[in-house]
């Protein structure tokens, strides 16, 4: 009779629907043959429909820089900054990290980091600014939660390479 209450609690866990909705996200910061090369501050966030911010996703910068000094430049990344960043102390724990070298960085989120995302359409926002360079935003919409595999692309041209995002139910 003891393996009935573990049969019984194994058999709800099989009944209940899982969620194991994802996205991911591959960004692509290019080799720039440039007199002064300095790393790309990025942002990546998640937008409404009406291009206002619904979640935070990861913002790349210089996090050692003596005295937070990297945090003053975060402003350069001007639409992340006006929708979200100035409201945000960083440095932000799941969110901040340090810059990115040249290539593609792949970075996967599951359900619970967008548990408060009403369901809805959405665009995935990606932009990056640098120093002694430019700047560049990249949008992909996409639907959440994801009833199908969805996947979107955009193409930059100067400070940030190919996006691409991928949603799994």
């Amino acid at each position: 009779m003891r393996f009935l209450p573990s049969l019984a609690l194994a058999g709800l866990a099989a009944a209940s629907p899982a969620v194991a909705a994802e996205m991911s996200v591959t960004v692509e910061i290019p080799q720039l043959t440039v007199a002064e090369y300095h790393r790309p501050y990025v942002a990546i966030w998640v937008e409404r429909a009406d291009n206002t911010a619904a979640l935070n996703l990861a913002v790349w910068y210089e996090v050692r820089k003596a005295n937070n000094e990297g945090q003053q430049w975060l402003k350069d990344i001007r639409q992340w900054w006006r929708r979200a960043g100035r409201e945000l102390a960083m440095p932000v724990d799941g969110v901040s990290g340090a810059t990115r070298a040249p290539g593609r960085h792949t970075i996967r989120f599951d359900a619970a980091r967008f548990a408060d995302l009403a369901p809805g359409q959405y665009s995935l926002v990606v932009e990056a600014a640098r120093e002694v360079g430019g700047r560049e935003l990249l949008r992909v919409p996409f639907q959440w939660p994801p009833a199908a595999p969805q996947a979107g692309q955009a193409q930059g041209t100067t400070e940030l390479g190919a996006l691409s995002v991928q949603t799994q139910p």
